[in-house]
């Protein structure tokens, strides 16, 4: 892998809406924020080999409507993993597609965020940065390790 794209689920309904964490769907703001962010990756000519989502609602919905943007987009395979993974856990899951050039991730906080500092800064500790919605595009620097990615472009609905 030579490129990993990070994307954090748009917004998402209240939990007192859905009832339950994994069952929100995105609200219709986030809908708007999952097709401008895969217009931004389309109008920026990034398409993943590979898609990795979460198995939950807001995460599936933001998946579908930013692949739209995407001609020829992978199938997304759900990653059951990503749910309320730490920095180290999607490490692992990534490692496992290092065989694929570019890989798209879909995700939550606070591991996305984190897995950013990881790559970029070399430390995972309480970073701030991913609002719903928002990309992070990395340039891995060789192996997947921590420090050892760049920070190409970042954007934010």
């Amino acid at each position: 892998m030579h490129e990993l794209i990070l994307l954090r689920h748009a917004e998402a309904v209240p939990i007192e809406a859905a009832g339950e964490d994994r069952h929100r769907p995105l609200s219709s703001r986030g809908e708007q924020e999952a097709q401008a962010a895969g217009l931004w990756l389309a109008s920026h000519k990034l398409r993943p080999d590979r898609v990795l989502c979460s198995p939950t609602l807001r995460t599936d919905e933001t998946t579908r409507l930013a692949l739209a943007a995407i001609d020829n987009a992978p199938v997304p395979q759900q990653a059951a993993e990503i749910y309320d993974a730490s920095p180290g856990e999607l490490l692992a899951l990534l490692d496992q597609h290092d065989d694929a050039g570019t890989v798209l991730l879909v995700g939550h906080n606070p591991g996305i965020e984190r897995l950013v500092a990881l790559l970029v800064e070399g430390r995972s500790d309480e970073f701030r940065g991913m609002p719903p919605g928002a990309l992070a595009v990395l340039h891995l620097n060789g192996s997947l390790e921590p420090g050892n990615a760049r920070l190409d472009a970042f954007w934010s609905p």
